[in-house]
């Protein structure tokens, strides 16, 4: 029976040049042997299992390790649903089956799926909740779309051998035996194209054909290419085949992409263009060396970013999952082009479509736009797609503009989102996933699952006209008990206590995971309602109601004894939270790889919460480690962080300033303000004006009740020279000074008033001395 139903799937799957799905629910060792007799049935040229068991005649993957499937196609697929389901295993292996393949899932009895519990739900269990407390509504949910999506044939397995098995649903689509496919003409080069010929008979479809036509543009500065398509379009082979020919050309290409095998298919493709041997996408070198003397060559993104060697032109492959800030400093190539797949199996975000398309259209580059809609691999309307686009939510959006445009802040209404109100109200989920996927550069089909099971995940929404208009996803941390910190503060990571984990087994805190908290995942505003203070107002509603202030919206709003956030930190958000009372407590020392940013984590304690209270107590002690940790770390590990990032992070840093120089260090810096004296003779008596400076700084500046004290510019040379230690030169090029000489002047006169605000009786008087001369 099983073999049959495999036959017919494939066959009109191979008919319509589309792809089905097989579901074995039962048992798992009767699913691995009905899995067996499907395959031997449609007798497959290649197979994968991704699977936690070994010992598979075919190709074994984990399910952790799925993501070794992308860029690699198959005629079928087996999942192991039993033991560990990965909700991100399930779309990479989608993305594998080719056109006229299955896709074969071997999953628990369906009614009783969502109440089983494997090791996907352990990692959801984080401390102190137990793995009892995750529910199965992501489960729930995709039985329903299983159970509902044409193209999906299920089996219940019998408990007592082949003959208990039950076709539920055949998942025939019911297409002609033999559908007739259109013939056409091989792609050829367009009227007066400039890449070789081979490059357009490279090409599949149309759409690739007028993608690499407008990758030519590559080839003179100025100009740059945004080429947008859904999953298994052949955007990367376009990519990949320009790139191939701007080598061929002379041209150094550097490709780039959140990992080397979102970008194989790029290398792939150029190699075969080039003329090494056809390299597939599994074992694409990193480097090609065209015969001109041209490369095609792979660095991380945010190594990228600087621009080493000076590229003649760049090629970002799924720009969509990486930060805008970091995608901004690619304007500094000469030509740039940006891959982004719309509905990622691997994770996209929208700050790219919504945000960063803006900055590059305002930027000096002429921009050609094109979209590739003709799926490569199978056909357009295949139904596995649609399927897999809404159990995993891949296309999920906020609402549309003209829904929430001209709502007002104030007349929006505060509500939880529970995950049950999500499970039951499509629409709900979809707008709320949607605005959530927007906030950030990566969102995967984990989120989804972390979203309606974790025990620890709670999210808010602000709703305008009955759409969301603003959501934070928030998470419950600390709380732990004794035994858990001590084994955190020995070096034990624990699951879902991000900021308690840092602030232990990093800053040395034993005691740090013994308050509650609740951190800010990820908050994100409808984008046509920016800058309005939706997101604010969010904010204040939820310290209202999870500080005590406020009225319970749901039963999970218990009071905690803080609130933080962590995030990539730029200068616009370290003032977002600044504002919203949070302080920083730590900067990381490197850059996360795929944002290219130092990560920063605020508190911000209860409000009402006085001295000695947890959360105080917290933030005070971590607040004054940091101030004591920049002071030198400046020149150390964070010698190369953004000045206006330092500038930030000192700013929201509560920590007092102690400024106590001796009566030769205030000669020093008088002298060196007011007269004649040098920067080099107490470089140690600046850098504690400097740092007080900037993390005092001066509440009247920003209600516009004062002048600053400093500039921008003169705060950016305080933190280069005098924090960070570099060189005047370099420091006189960076910040616009004619020369070392005038920005050592300049640091001088920004000296001047923080000997009027910080100076002793003597450093006054000593400045007198100065002034009566002139």
């Amino acid at each position: 029976m099983i073999a049959g139903l495999a036959r017919d799937a494939k066959r009109e799957a191979e008919a319509a040049n589309e792809r089905r799905v097989l579901v074995l629910a039962g048992d798992r060792d009767r699913g691995v042997d009905a899995a067996y007799d499907a395959i031997e049935a449609v007798d497959p040229a290649s197979t994968a299992i991704v699977s936690t068991r070994e010992g598979f005649r075919f190709e074994e993957h984990r399910p952790r390790n799925a993501d070794e499937l992308l860029g690699r196609t198959r005629e079928v697929v087996v999942l192991d649903c039993h033991e560990r389901f990965v909700p991100n295993a399930l779309g990479r292996c989608v993305g594998a089956v080719d056109g006229g393949g299955l896709l074969v899932l071997l999953t628990p009895d369906l009614d009783a799926w969502p109440a089983v519990r494997d090791r996907f739900d352990d990692s959801l269990a984080v401390p102190p909740y137990e793995v009892d407390d995750v529910t199965g509504r992501f489960r729930e949910r995709l039985v329903e779309t299983l159970r509902s999506h044409p193209g999906i044939a299920i089996v219940s397995l019998g408990a007592d051998g082949p003959e208990g098995d039950a076709i539920e649903r055949d998942g025939l689509v019911g297409f002609p035996e033999a559908a007739t496919t259109e013939t056409t003409a091989p792609p050829t080069a367009p009227p007066n194209a400039t890449f070789p010929d081979a490059a357009y008979e490279a090409c599949l479809t149309s759409d690739q054909v007028r993608a690499v036509r407008a990758f030519e543009s590559l080839a003179t500065p100025g100009n740059a290419v945004v080429a947008e398509a859904d999953r298994g379009r052949g955007k990367s082979s376009a990519a990949g085949i320009a790139a191939g020919a701007l080598a061929l050309a002379g041209a150094d290409v550097l490709v780039t992409a959140p990992a080397f095998r979102n970008a194989a298919e790029v290398f792939a493709r150029a190699s075969e263009l080039i003329g090494e041997g056809g390299t597939d996408s599994e074992t694409a070198p990193r480097r090609l060396d065209a015969p001109g003397g041209g490369r095609v060559r792979f660095l991380t993104p945010a190594e990228a970013a600087a621009l080493p060697d000076g590229p003649d032109a760049v090629i970002v492959d799924e720009a969509a999952a990486l930060p805008v800030r970091l995608l901004e400093r690619f304007l500094d190539a000469p030509a740039v082009a940006f891959c982004t797949t719309v509905h990622g199996y691997e994770g996209a975000g929208r700050g790219f479509s919504i945000r960063f398309k803006e900055r590059l259209r305002a930027s000096r580059f002429s921009v050609r736009d094109v979209r590739l809609d003709e799926p490569i691999r199978y056909a357009r309307n295949d139904p596995v797609e649609a399927w897999t686009s809404r159990a995993l939510l891949l296309d999920a959006r906020p609402a549309v503009d003209e829904a929430v445009a001209g709502s007002a802040v104030g007349d929006a209404t505060y509500r939880a989102l529970p995950a049950a109100d999500l499970l039951a109200d499509e629409s709900l989920l979809r707008e709320a996933f949607g605005l959530l996927v927007a906030a950030h550069y990566r969102t995967e089909p984990n989120d989804l699952a972390r979203l309606l099971d974790a025990p620890n995940l709670t999210a808010r929404a602000l709703v305008a006209e009955g759409r969301v208009v603003a959501v934070a996803l928030l998470a419950r941390e600390g709380g732990l008990d004794a035994e858990t910190r001590r084994r955190m503060y020995e070096g034990e990571r624990v699951r879902g206590n991000m900021v308690p984990d840092v602030l232990t087994s990093q800053l040395r805190d034993e005691a740090a995971a013994e308050p509650r908290g609740l951190r800010t995942v990820r908050i994100a505003t409808h984008h046509a309602l920016r800058d309005e203070g939706f997101g604010t107002r969010l904010l204040d509603e939820v310290h209202a109601e999870f500080g005590g202030e406020g009225e319970r919206v749901d039963g999970d709003s218990d009071a905690v004894d803080y609130f933080s956030v962590g995030y990539g930190a730029t200068p616009r958000l370290l003032r977002f939270w600044r504002r919203a009372g949070y302080r920083t407590v730590h900067l990381s020392t490197s850059r996360n790889d795929a944002s290219g940013e130092h990560s920063a984590i605020m508190l911000r304690p209860t409000i009402g919460a006085g001295e000695g209270r947890p959360g105080k107590a917290l933030l005070d002690r971590h607040a004054a480690a940091f101030r004591d940790r920049e002071r030198d770390g400046l020149s150390d590990a964070h010698r190369d962080v953004d000045p206006d990032v330092v500038v930030g992070a000192l700013r929201a840093c509560p920590a007092p300033v102690s400024v106590d120089l001796t009566e030769i260090e205030w000669r020093s810096v008088v002298g060196a303000s007011y007269g004649p004296g040098m920067y080099d003779s107490a470089p140690g008596a600046f850098r504690d004006l400097a740092l007080a400076a900037l993390i005092e700084g001066d509440e009247r500046e920003e209600t516009g009740d004062c002048d600053a004290v400093l500039d921008a510019r003169e705060k950016r040379l305080l933190v280069r020279k005098v924090l960070q230690g570099y060189p005047s030169e370099s420091v006189a090029d960076e910040l616009g000074y004619v020369s070392a000489g005038a920005c050592m002047r300049a640091l001088g006169d920004a000296y001047e008033p923080l000997v009027e605000r910080y100076g002793t009786g003597f450093a006054l008087e000593e400045r007198e001395r100065f002034i009566s001369d002139l």
